[in-house]
């Protein structure tokens, strides 16, 4: 049976996993539709997405119609959970693009809509949600040609709008005269859009057009329907995932003018090798997404991409060079897995218990083998620290969290040295806070709180100071002497100048990690001191009081006076900021960064959109993530590195030491 793998992608609250829901009911694959309100929905069966009433996670479902198999991923509209979007979208063959008929074209469409792109999709878009008060077909269509680029065309138009929204019509086959004088003139006109964009796609049927000779019928419309499977015309329709108009249309389209796995062309592996998406190939897959089930374990998401995939087969994981043996095969449906004897090219399939297996990772035959790119994601930029609440909690916090890391790729795990917190990054707010539910249903509650500023310190000017560590308690007792030089430098050096022997060498390593544990907690707010030479000068000891130990006291309290002396400031980390936003908001971005102590390093525009590069202080960005959302209303993105540190201007740096101070003697 044909197959066709298609991404059900779109803004949140466009209405997608009604719409999935709603095209299993019409093709008889459930016999009534569930509703994500009352969480009964195939896609949405997760406790979180109960909770939140919203999809986290791509779910996979299969349907049946007019002979053709299809496979759906419907997927996630906020952009916090771009692994499970962009994974969803580049294991689909085609995608389905979903707008509401009572909005304009929003910022979670226009980023799917350059996925789609990224990964040469072909696509249709479904205008939903007709039969509401205030739907306006015509509106949404001019916004989606001014939004997203692509020869976007009205394949059917609505015979009425809100509770009149009943019926299509179809802008091919329409004679506009024998329709009513309201709708004529918009569907006369879509129509000639429509077929001024069929025709453009072969030269020798534009001239019969031009010269008006009739075409049939027919021919216009498989034109079309190659047009589309090439991704040459995008067409709309407008339905309703509620009423079920349009539904008949929409997945007549997408049986007739959506491509196969086969259709789609030879893939291509990092080498530059190809293989042909066929079952007579070669056998190759790539993992492209990976979740943990409390009662399964961990499940692998397949897209087979050639060859025939047979339970018992040992494969090659040819992204860690390792072998694979797959003992079961699965069919996965909503919450469900059908075990299945074999899986081929174009087909969704999942693998259980394979801790080897992550997402990205390309599986194939070790004879025949090849790589696939890895799934491109973003890094994250939004980062919380991790508290767990009580004892137990931070005992099962580290098994819980792999488990988390291990099934989401867009989240990162890091302990601060400096502060001792452990991080957790992600890609937005909502992202962590999903995050952080999930490793409740794990038994580890946690809080998340905005992470420590690692301030450090260091010198303007060059002292030097003696320090001398001597104690008689009966017996031998304790005695180191030195001084040091302290000047501000690049790095961390240390060195001797002793001369002499007025310290014998053999302290000298004792008076060094006197130094570095001095180091360590600075003057002024116990932070640790950067860039600074160090010299041993001169000192004294005793042949029989000296010992290591007396030097490593005698080298840090030299150098905790030198600090004392030689002008010490506080820094505070810089991030290098590079900000992507559309060209109309750049004076506003820059005024913001300029309320933030930023220092714009950069300009680039590409085409409607700019690139800011900025140096910013970190304790500035704390906040970034939700104010470049309200600046750009979601139209703006952002990454961040860490760029070094600055100087924290007197009045800041006051505040700082101030409450450092209480958290010491607090502590």
């Amino acid at each position: 049976m044909p197959n066709r793998v298609v991404s059900l992608v779109g803004h949140s609250g466009v209405g997608k996993t009604t719409l999935t829901e709603a095209l299993l009911h019409r093709s008889g694959t459930i016999p009534r539709m569930g509703r994500v309100e009352d969480g009964t929905t195939q896609s949405d069966y997760s406790d979180v997405e109960h909770q939140h009433g919203f999809s986290v996670r791509t779910t996979v479902l299969r349907l049946n119609h007019e002979g053709v198999a299809m496979t759906l991923l419907d997927t996630p509209g906020y952009s916090d959970f771009v692994r499970e979007i962009r994974g969803g979208i580049r294991a689909a063959d085609s995608v389905l693009v979903m707008v509401g008929a009572g909005s304009s074209v929003e910022v979670g469409t226009e980023r799917v809509w350059r996925m789609a792109d990224l990964f040469g999709m072909p696509r249709i878009v479904a205008v939903n949600k007709m039969d509401r008060e205030r739907a306006h077909f015509a509106a949404a269509l001019a916004d989606l040609r001014a939004s997203l680029p692509g020869p976007v065309a009205a394949a059917f138009w609505p015979s009425g709008e809100g509770e009149e929204f009943r019926e299509l019509i179809n802008v091919l086959t329409v004679d506009p005269g024998t329709l009513s004088s309201d709708l004529r003139p918009a569907v006369a006109e879509a129509r000639t859009a429509l077929l001024d964009t069929i025709v453009e796609q072969d030269d020798a049927l534009m001239n019969r057009y031009l010269e008006g000779e009739e075409i049939s019928g027919e021919e216009l419309y498989q034109t079309f329907l190659a047009a589309v499977h090439a991704g040459r015309i995008y067409p709309v329709l407008p339905v309703s995932a509620e009423t079920g108009v349009g539904l008949d249309e929409l997945l007549h389209l997408m049986v007739g003018g959506l491509r196969s796995a086969r259709e789609r062309g030879p893939l291509e592996g990092l080498d530059g090798q190809t293989r042909d998406p066929s079952p007579e190939a070669p056998v190759s897959a790539r993992v492209w997404r990976v979740s943990v089930d409390p009662f399964v374990g961990k499940v692998a998401y397949l897209r087979v991409w050639s060859g025939i995939l047979k339970a018992g087969d040992i494969l090659q994981n040819t992204t860690r060079g390792e072998e694979v043996r797959l003992a079961h095969l699965y069919m996965p449906s909503g919450k469900d897995l059908t075990e299945v004897p074999e899986l081929r090219a174009g087909m969704i399939g999942a693998v259980t218990k394979l801790d080897g297996l992550h997402t990205g990772d390309t599986l194939a035959d070790p004879q025949h083998p090849i790589e696939y790119a890895s799934l491109p994601l973003p890094d994250p930029v939004y980062i919380r620290a991790l508290h767990p609440r009580s004892r137990s909690d931070e005992d099962r916090l580290g098994d819980a969290l792999g488990k988390l890391l291990e099934e989401d790729p867009t989240l990162y795990s890091s302990r601060e040295e400096q502060t001792g917190e452990l991080l957790l990054g992600g890609m937005g707010e909502m992202h962590l806070n999903i995050a952080a539910e999930r490793l409740a249903a794990l038994n580890v509650n946690v809080d998340l709180r905005a992470p420590q500023i690692p301030y450090r310190e260091t010198i303007r000017r060059r002292a030097q100071a003696q320090g001398k560590h001597k104690k008689q308690s009966g017996g031998h007792g304790q005695y180191g002497d030195c001084t040091v030089r302290i000047q501000p430098g690049e790095g961390y050096r240390f060195s001797s100048e002793v001369v002499g022997g007025t310290i014998p060498s053999k302290y000298l390593p004792s008076i060094e990690k006197g130094v570095q544990d001095a180091l360590g907690r600075g003057s002024l707010g116990g932070f640790p001191v950067q860039d600074v030479y160090i010299a041993v000068l001169e000192g004294s000891h005793h042949e029989v009081d000296s010992s290591d130990l007396a030097f490593q006291l005698a080298g840090a309290l030299a150098l905790k006076n030198a600090l004392e002396e030689a002008g010490p400031v506080l820094l505070e980390p810089v991030q290098l900021l590079r900000v992507r936003v559309p060209a109309s908001f750049t004076g506003d971005i820059m005024s913001d960064l300029q309320a933030r102590r930023g220092r714009v390093q950069g300009l680039e525009p590409e085409g409607s959109v700019v690139v800011i590069s900025a140096a910013v202080p970190q304790r500035e960005m704390q906040d970034y993530n939700a104010a470049l959302r309200s600046l750009t209303g979601d139209r703006g993105g952002y990454s961040l590195r860490h760029h070094g540190y600055q100087e924290l201007p007197g009045a800041l740096a006051q505040q700082v030491l101030e409450e450092r101070r209480r958290q010491l003697a607090e502590a």
